[in-house]
């Protein structure tokens, strides 16, 4: 996310952003792999700093693994 994008975001917005189905996120979100969540009043948004650390963890979990020389 860049800077002028505020500070929080919709889930809608954020599956948009992330060119993911909100299908697809909530099905992640059951499976433990969804973003952190805040509630604000009725509104779930997901902080840019949520989105971030989602997008870490995504990638970190996507690296291919290198095995370990014995």
């Amino acid at each position: 996310m860049h800077s002028n994008e505020g500070d929080a975001i919709s889930i809608p917005e954020f599956c948009r952003r992330h060119q993911i189905s909100v299908g697809m996120y909530f099905k992640i979100a059951r499976e433990g792999f969804g973003p952190r969540i805040m509630k604000v009043g009725r509104r779930t948004l997901v902080s840019r700093e949520a989105a971030e650390e989602w997008r870490r963890e995504r990638e970190a979990a996507s690296a291919p693994r290198i095995p370990e020389a014995v």
